[in-house]
């Protein structure tokens, strides 16, 4: 078992009481994201980091992302994470310069105002209720400056339509699934949420959710991380038993439920600003 491993079995606490994501993670899986790794891609893609930009990470978990941030050479870098688990896992990543892990919360870093160009954060704001999703938003607003980038890689909704008991009978299936309350929103809900707090959007990406389906895990983790995953999962029973818990709830609604990036820039647009998808 790697070093990381032991640090997520130490965390996690008894299987059959264990969120969702902190399951997976014991058996091995590291993209613990819900659009995966293309998805990632494509939001930090737009987030355009480079070597000018001093950039805030919420909820790093293993730190999949910050690898992927971290070589594109930001001038700065910090993520802010709550567990300190999951932080030391984080700080082992950072060596550079200007580069560091805080144990905090999203909805309250202790970070300075406008101290950054770019934040983002990913499988946080699904699992928050109203309150807390604005909190954390207002929070990332405060932390940037003007026309700096906020991007966010969530669970929504789809149609748009999607009548309100439908919302309800999926997000109560998927806490009791996770173990963790789960509360995603259409893509226009997230938007207004953004917009609320002063955003612009400026792109808005879409991919399947597809978490624990076979071609996805492949993409995400590689063959042989695909093979240690459902190695693991043959060993362990309970843990089986809830991944299939999550699977077939995944299954079961998946016409509805979608994975969204979506981008906005710190910036009152004028009104009919129109989106630019990238």
């Amino acid at each position: 078992m790697s070093d990381t491993s032991s640090v997520v079995m130490g965390r996690a606490g008894s299987t059959t009481k264990a969120p969702g994501h902190w399951v997976l993670a014991r058996l091995g899986k590291r993209v613990l994201r819900p659009g995966g790794l293309e998805l990632t891609t494509r939001m930090l893609d737009a987030l355009m980091i480079d070597q000018d930009d001093d950039v805030v990470e919420f909820a790093p978990g293993l730190g999949t992302t910050a690898r992927m941030t971290l070589k594109r050479s930001p001038r700065s870098y910090v993520a802010v994470e709550r567990d300190q688990n999951a932080a030391s896992i984080v700080a082992h990543l950072l060596t550079g310069h200007n580069q560091r892990c805080i144990v905090g919360r999203a909805e309250e870093t202790g970070l300075p105002n406008a101290c950054a160009s770019v934040v983002y954060g990913e499988a946080m704001l699904t699992m928050q209720s109203p309150s807390a999703k604005s909190r954390i938003v207002s929070e990332a607003s405060r932390l940037l400056i003007e026309g700096g980038r906020y991007g966010i890689h969530e669970v929504a909704f789809s149609p748009e339509s999607i009548p309100q008991h439908l919302v309800q009978q999926i997000s109560t299936e998927l806490s009791g699934a996770i173990h963790h309350e789960v509360r995603p929103l259409a893509v226009g809900g997230w938007c207004a949420v953004l917009e609320t707090h002063g955003f612009h959007v400026r792109a808005i990406h879409t991919a399947p959710m597809h978490l624990l389906e076979p071609r996805r895990l492949v993409a995400d983790e590689g063959v042989t991380g695909a093979m240690r995953f459902a190695w693991n999962l043959a060993r362990d029973k309970t843990s089986r038993h809830r991944v299939q818990q999550m699977r077939s709830v995944f299954g079961k609604y998946r016409e509805y439920l979608l994975a969204t990036a979506i981008i906005v820039e710190k910036r009152m647009p004028p009104a009919g600003a129109p989106v630019y998808p990238i």
